[in-house]
């Protein structure tokens, strides 16, 4: 009968007779979820640091291509600038017997 108005009081006694202001079954739940709790913080961080590692691969392959790209684009500026040259000459533009050509042995031929 005590037991029954010390807990009408919100007060209780747990497996060791120590009173307690929670009801045992409450204070089991509550461990249970700060264990879930401090497991679920663990997989956040690892999944941070899975995902920090990826992003950090992603950048790295970003500024790879955009190297590629540049050096692609300077190769067929300098094409392009090659071929400009060689389509405005009047040598190129009229093949005859003032542009020399190559034979299949390399020989030059007038």
């Amino acid at each position: 009968m005590a037991k029954d108005v010390l807990g009408e009081a919100g007060l209780h006694f747990d497996e060791l007779n120590k009173l307690r202001v929670l009801d045992p079954e409450v204070m089991q739940q509550t461990t249970e979820l700060k264990e879930e709790c401090k497991d679920f913080v663990g997989k956040i961080g690892q999944f941070q640091k899975i995902v920090g590692g990826l992003i950090e691969l992603v950048d790295q392959l970003a500024k790879e291509a955009e190297n590629e790209k540049m050096k692609v684009g300077h190769w067929l500026s300098e094409l392009a600038q090659i071929y400009s040259k060689t389509t405005r000459s009047p040598a190129a533009a009229t093949p005859g017997s003032h542009s020399r050509e190559e034979d299949a042995a390399g020989e030059v031929s007038c």
